[in-house]
C-alpha cells in the first residue's frame, strides 16, 4: 500500500527539520562551551561554522550518493551520519572530540541535502513546489526549535549540561531515519546509472546563485555565531535567548511569503533594494540601540536570511533543465557555504585582533551588498526562464 500524502509530507518536513536541529543546538550553549573549554572567538567561529565548511566541500558528494544510491537511501544514510556524531560531540568534554564529531555531523548534512529535490519529485510528482515548501519550512522550523528551546526548556531538563543537550537533539534525527526506513509504501526511485553529478563551476548560473545563496548563510550563521558572545560582552546576557529565538522564528513567515508572492515581484530591483536596506538598518539598530531594538533587529535578520535562502532553493529548478537541477544545486551549495565559512571565520579573527566586537558582524553587511548587486540580475534571469517559448511562425 502506497503511503499517503500526509505521511509523505510529514516525513519530508521532519527530515528537513533534522538538517538544522543539531546544527543550531550549538549557539545557545556557546557561553558554556566557552567557559568549560576556554575557546577564543576564532575557535568559536570555527566550531559554529565547521559544518558550513563541510557542506561546501562535501555537497557534491551528496549529489553522488543521491545518483548512485537513490534519494531515499541517501537520506537515511545521511540522517544516521548526523545523529551519531551529533550525540558524541560532548564526550569528554574535549576540544578534539567536539571538533571531530562536528565535522562528521556536517558530512551527514551534506549527504542529505542534495537528496531533497529528488524526493520532492518522487513523493509529490504533481506538486513539486508544495513538497519543496514543506521541507524548506521544516528546515527553518528546525533552526527555530533548537535555537529557541535549548536555554529555557532543554538545559533545565538535563541539569544545565551542554553536553547532554547536544546529545538530546540527536534523538529526533535518529527517529526520523528509522521512520523513513520502516514506513511501507514510500516511493523509492531507482539510482540513475551513469548520471552526471559533478557541477561545472564555470557555469555562470552556479556562480551567481551560489554567491547569492551565501548571503543567507552570511546573515544567518554570522548572527547565530557571534550574537551570544557579543551580547555577553556588552552586558546584555538576558537578551541572548530572546534574540536567538527572534532570529530563528523570524525566518518562518519569509519562507511562506516567498512561496506565495509571484517570482517576478520577488526578483524586482525594488524588492532587492528594500530587502538589503532593511538588513542594513536592522544591523545598525542592533549594534547602536540594544534592548527591544536588538530583538526586532534579530527578527529582520531571520526574515532576510529566509527570503534569500528559500529563493535560492527555487532558482536551480527555475533556470536549469530537469537533468541539471541537482548539479546546479550542489555547485551552488558548495560555493555559497564556502564563501560564508571563510567570511565568518575572518570576522572572528578580526574581533580577536581589534577587540572590537562590532567587527564580527561584517558578514551581515556583506550579505546586504550581495543581495543589492545580484538580486536584480537573478530576478531577471528567473523571469526570463519562466516566459513561455515563442510560438513558431506559420508558413
Amino acid at each position: 500500500m502506497r503511503a499517503g500524502p500526509v505521511v509523505r509530507g510529514t516525513l519530508l518536513w521532519l527530515a528537513g527539520a533534522d538538517l538544522r536541529l543539531t546544527l543550531l543546538a550549538i549557539p545557545p550553549v556557546i557561553p558554556l562551551i566557552h567557559r568549560d573549554l576556554g575557546l577564543d572567538e576564532s575557535a568559536i567561529a570555527a566550531l559554529s561554522n565547521l559544518p558550513v565548511l563541510v557542506l561546501a566541500g562535501a555537497s557534491v558528494f551528496g549529489a553522488l550518493f543521491t545518483a548512485k544510491l537513490g534519494a531515499r537511501r541517501a537520506l537515511i544514510l545521511g540522517l544516521g551520519a548526523i545523529a551519531v556524531p551529533a550525540a558524541l560531540r560532548g564526550v569528554g568534554p574535549s576540544v578534539p572530540m567536539l571538533l571531530a564529531m562536528t565535522l562528521a555531523m556536517g558530512i551527514g548534512i551534506a549527504v542529505c541535502q542534495p537528496a531533497f529535490p529528488s524526493l520532492a519529485r518522487s513523493w509529490f510528482p504533481t506538486r513539486v513546489s508544495l513538497a519543496t515548501g514543506i521541507w524548506a519550512n521544516g528546515l527553518l522550523c528546525g533552526e527555530a526549535l533548537s535555537a529557541s528551546l535549548t536555554i529555557p526548556l532543554l538545559l533545565p531538563l538535563v541539569g544545565g549540561s551542554w553536553e547532554a543537550s547536544l546529545a538530546a537533539w540527536s534523538i529526533p534525527v535518529a527517529l526520523t531515519a528509522l521512520a523513513i526506513a520502516a514506513v511501507p509504501g514510500l516511493p523509492d526511485e531507482r539510482p540513475v546509472l551513469g548520471a552526471r553529478w559533478f557541477p561545472d563551476f564555470r557555469d555562470r548560473r552556479i556562480l551567481q546563485i551560489g554567491t547569492y545563496q551565501s548571503a543567507a548563510s552570511l546573515a544567518y550563521f554570522g548572527a547565530n555565531t557571534f550574537m551570544p558572545d557579543y551580547l555577553h560582552a556588552t552586558g546584555q546576557t538576558a537578551l541572548i535567548a530572546p534574540c536567538l529565538a527572534a532570529l530563528n522564528i523570524g525566518q518562518i513567515p519569509a519562507s511562506l511569503a516567498v512561496g506565495l508572492i509571484p517570482m517576478p515581484i520577488l526578483g524586482r530591483r525594488r524588492t532587492s533594494l528594500v530587502v538589503a536596506g532593511v538588513l542594513i538598518a536592522a544591523l545598525l539598530a542592533f549594534l547602536m540601540l540594544g534592548g527591544l531594538a536588538a530583538i526586532v533587529a534579530s527578527v529582520a535578520f531571520g526574515l532576510f536570511a529566509a527570503y534569500v535562502l528559500t529563493l535560492s532553493f527555487a532558482m536551480p529548478a527555475l533556470v536549469g533543465s530537469p537533468d541539471e537541477v541537482s548539479r546546479i544545486s550542489a555547485g551552488s551549495f558548495t560555493l555559497g557555504y564556502g564563501i560564508a565559512f571563510l567570511t565568518t571565520l575572518l570576522s572572528g579573527a578580526a574581533w580577536d585582533l581589534t577587540h572590537n566586537a562590532a567587527s564580527a558582524f561584517l558578514p551581515i553587511f556583506a550579505a546586504g551588498c550581495i543581495v543589492l548587486v545580484l538580486g536584480p540580475r537573478l530576478g531577471v534571469a528567473v523571469a526570463a526562464a519562466q516566459e513561455p517559448p515563442p510560438a513558431s511562425a506559420e508558413t
